[in-house]
Parts: structure tokens; C-alpha cells; sequence
């Protein structure tokens, strides 16, 4: 690699727009430069499940005719961008990780594809996620498995795990992810990336999930400015998402940059039931104090999430149950044994246990509100409990753990409660594998989490891998 592509693959969104207006590089050279490295490093990594070389050079091409006549459509304009394989993208086949689904193309865009297009970005293809995007690791029946880059051997999480693994090697700049249960969250821990989900309902989607009212629409980047400039440009109202709400704030910038002063923010570090690797609560404790440092009140708190849990499971397992139970005999057959178990599991289940679930809800959801009414800005904990695993594997090898919900009691509680919520990197283990930590707001507090979250990477600035390979013990770990 020569030292243009070495620049070019240490350039986030920031930087290329500013290359762009310039005139130093062109959106051409820029999404040459990410078909050529994701050609060379997908096969390692297996983050990439459609590669669509002659529509993004044909629209690096448009973008490069309209910087060079200074009439940009956005801020994302010539930006290399990656969609979710759960998400429709014109032109593009939406398979969803499974074996049953449609390989044609889709005819329209979903929202954020929709988006994003309009404002001149330029999608490079489709990231991948398990079957119907059903657990917290990678791997499917039609796509195979996907690793982490900083350790092929291991997972990079789930669901958006190929956006993630994608992220962290810089396959793009912008990547689209969905959280359903911290399906951004969680592999943006694994990959030491940036993964927000914002209040439920600013970020439209279309068509709906098989859960909708639980499902986020997201990014995950390399920076906090990176996911702000997404979310500028998706966080949009859009009428076919009959859950949007029209309350995205109209510049999601403002107010990120303000000091911490003034911020009250709960420290947890423990969760009932589940034990959390030393390591991780090391990091957490270390990023309480760079939070203080700059200026935060951080209180060791608690919060009860065991019972989130229990109503997590019931509408999780009831909603994989009524998806199967609409599936032939000869299609159940093609998908995943996980995904047929967690099923059987949702059999048991009936309106009545589903209507005592959504109570549940309503009255955590009031709990935690509560809390950041009254005591809290912000929640701070991990992202995970534990340290990335075996790829190819749902829970972590030796463990007497059952799913993936076993090692993930930080994430799904915030989609139940809708609130708005996000990971950083907050350093690495012995062996070298990244650790994030996670911050949550109120509902409708967005940029109060983005405010802490741009703090914290600011004053402890991250890496990332250069290419795919094994993490090695006593790498440096950044402070915080």
C-alpha cells in the first residue's frame, strides 16, 4: 500500500469531506480506494455479503461533478457508506442472513438507504447479520461466519456484526446498523467502534421488523462527529415508519461540544445474576474517572435489570415463535437450529404473558425515566459483560451461559425502555481485545449522551486495526 491508501484508510467522514472541498481528493479516488481494500480484506473478515462495484463507482462519479462544481447535495455527499443486510437498498438484494429469503433485487430504498442516497452518499454494498438478525454474534446459514479484525478467530458481534467489522478497518466511513437488543451496542464493543441508537423512533425504518416497537436504526463509526453527520442525514420523520415521531432535534450537533460540567451521571458496573470480567469493570472504573476528570459528578449507582430480562425473553422468544410458525415445513428446514430453539422457546408463551411483558415494560420504562428525572443525566456501565469469544459460537466457550441475552444484561433493558444509548471504546485487554463502555440517556436526551460520549473520545483518543489479525497480549492501552 502506498502512502495515499495509507492516508486514505486512516480518514474518517470528517476528513474526507474536507479532502473533498479542498480539492485534494475526489469522492472517485475515495471509493476506489474502499472497493480496493475491501476486496483485499473481506475474505479474511467476511463483513461484506453484497459488493456493488459499478453502482457506487458510478455514483463517486456523480458526487465527484458536483464537488467540483461546489454544489455538494450534503454533508454525506461522495461519503463511502455500507447498509445492514437487513435493510432495503434499491438495486441491491436484502437476504436477511437466511437461505429463505428473496435474492432479487429490492425495488426501493428503505428510509435510511433513502436518506443517505439523496444526500449524494455513495453505497458501497451490504454488511452482514444472522438470520433475520435473531442473536448478538455473526454468523448465518447463507453468509457463513464474521470475525472480528482485530482477532479472525473471534466474534465481532451481533447483529450488525459485518458493519462493525467493516468500521473497524475503516471499509467505509458511515455504517448503518439496526438494535433490536444491542445489536449496535454489542458489536461495537467487540470491535472498539462507535455504535449509537438513538430514542426510538427519530431514526425511521421501513418496512418493520418482526419486532418494531423495539427496533433502532443507527450508526457506527470510528468518531462521535461521524455518527452526529449520519444522524444529521437519516434521523429524518418519514411517514411509512408508523412509529416515527417528529422530535429529531434539527442539527444533532448542537450542544455535543459543551463541557461536562454540570452532568450527574450513575456509575453501574454490576449486573444480578450475571458476573462481569474483571477486565471490563477495570475500564469502566477508569472511564468514571476520565468522565470526572472532565468535569461530571460519577456516583456509584445500581439499577435493576434482571427484570427487563424476564419481559426481554418473553416478547423476544414469542416473536421468533409466531416467525417460524408462518414458515413451511420445507423452509424450517433451511434455517438455523439457534434460531428454530429460540423459537420452541417462545411456544409457551400466550397473549397473556405477552400482555404482562409489554406491563412490565411500562412500568420499567417509568422506573428508569424517573431516575434521570430526578437523580441522573446519565447512566454509565458496560457494553457487554464479557470479553469477545470464539466466532461461530452464541455465548462464550466453557461458560455455563445459555444465549446470547446471558452476557448482553446492559443492552436490551434500553430497548425495551426505548432511551437513547451508546458504546465507546474505552480501551483493551491484556490480549489486546478492544472493551466498550456504555452510556445512557433519557428519552429525547440524545445529544446529552452524544455531549459525553464526544467528551470522553476526545480526551482519550482510541486505534484501530490496519488489517485483520490476531490481537497480541501487552499491546498499549489507551488511558481512560
Amino acid at each position: 500500500m502506498n502512502s495515499t491508501d495509507s492516508d486514505l484508510a486512516a480518514m474518517d467522514a470528517a476528513a474526507l469531506i474536507d479532502a473533498y472541498e479542498r480539492g485534494r481528493l475526489s469522492p472517485v479516488e475515495a471509493v476506489e480506494n474502499a472497493l480496493a481494500r475491501i476486496d483485499r480484506h473481506n475474505p479474511a473478515i467476511n463483513a461484506f455479503c453484497h459488493v456493488d462495484h459499478q453502482g457506487a463507482m458510478a455514483a463517486a462519479r456523480d458526487a465527484e461533478a458536483r464537488w467540483r462544481r461546489g454544489e455538494p447535495l450534503s454533508p454525506v455527499d461522495g461519503l463511502p457508506v455500507t447498509m445492514k443486510d437487513l435493510t432495503r437498498v434499491r438495486g441491491m438484494p436484502a437476504r436477511e442472513g437466511t437461505l429463505i429469503s428473496d435474492p432479487a433485487p429490492c425495488a426501493e430504498d428503505s428510509p435510511p438507504a433513502r436518506r443517505m442516497r439523496e444526500g449524494g452518499a455513495v453505497i458501497l454494498g451490504k454488511t452482514t447479520t444472522p438470520e433475520f438478525g435473531w442473536k448478538g454474534v455473526t454468523d448465518s446459514p447463507l453468509t457463513g461466519i464474521t470475525c472480528n479484525p482485530w482477532n479472525t478467530q473471534l466474534t465481532p458481534g451481533g447483529s450488525s456484526g459485518g458493519a462493525a467489522a467493516a468500521c473497524a478497518l475503516n471499509l467505509g466511513v458511515l455504517h448503518q446498523g439496526g438494535d433490536s437488543g444491542g445489536s449496535i451496542r454489542i458489536p461495537a464493543a467487540f470491535t472498539g467502534t462507535f455504535g449509537f441508537k438513538s430514542t426510538f423512533g427519530l431514526v425511521p425504518q421501513w418496512p418493520p421488523c418482526s419486532l418494531p416497537s423495539m427496533s433502532h436504526i443507527g450508526p457506527i463509526t470510528r468518531t462521535v462527529d461521524d455518527a452526529i453527520r449520519m444522524l444529521n442525514v437519516i434521523g429524518r420523520y418519514d411517514s411509512r415508519d408508523s412509529y416515527a415521531v417528529a422530535a429529531a432535534p434539527a442539527d444533532w450537533r448542537e450542544t455535543t461540544r459543551q463541557t461536562l460540567s454540570g452532568l450527574r451521571i450513575g456509575l453501574i458496573t454490576k449486573a444480578r445474576r450475571v458476573g462481569v470480567d474483571p477486565q471490563i469493570t477495570a475500564a469502566i472504573e477508569r472511564a468514571a474517572h476520565t468522565l470526572s476528570e472532565l468535569g461530571a459528578e460519577v456516583v456509584p449507582s445500581d439499577l435493576d435489570l434482571h427484570e427487563a430480562g424476564e419481559a426481554f425473553k418473553v416478547l423476544w422468544f414469542s416473536t421468533t415463535w409466531r416467525l417460524c410458525y408462518q414458515l413451511t415445513e420445507a423452509q424450517r428446514h433451511l434455517i438455523s437450529e439457534g434460531l428454530l430453539k429460540n423459537a420452541w422457546r417462545g411456544e409457551g408463551f400466550d397473549a397473556n404473558d405477552v400482555h404482562a411483558a409489554e406491563e412490565a415494560r411500562w412500568v420499567l420504562t417509568s422506573r428508569f425515566e424517573a431516575r434521570f428525572r430526578d437523580e441522573f443525566d446519565l447512566f454509565l456501565m458496560p457494553s457487554v459483560a464479557v470479553l469477545p469469544f470464539t466466532a461461530g459460537l452464541e455465548v462464550p466457550d466453557g461458560s455455563s451461559m445459555q444465549d446470547w441475552m446471558d452476557w448482553t444484561p446492559f443492552s436490551y433493558p434500553f430497548n425495551l425502555t426505548r432511551q437513547p444509548a451508546a458504546s465507546i471504546p474505552c480501551g483493551f485487554s491484556r490480549e489486546g481485545l478492544p472493551i466498550g463502555c456504555q452510556l445512557v440517556g433519557a428519552r429525547f436526551r440524545d445529544r446529552t449522551v452524544l455531549r459525553a460520549c464526544r467528551a470522553y473520545m476526545d480526551a482519550v483518543p482510541t486505534h484501530f486495526p490496519d488489517v485483520p489479525g490476531v490481537a497480541t497480549p501487552g499491546v498499549a492501552t489507551p488511558r481512560g
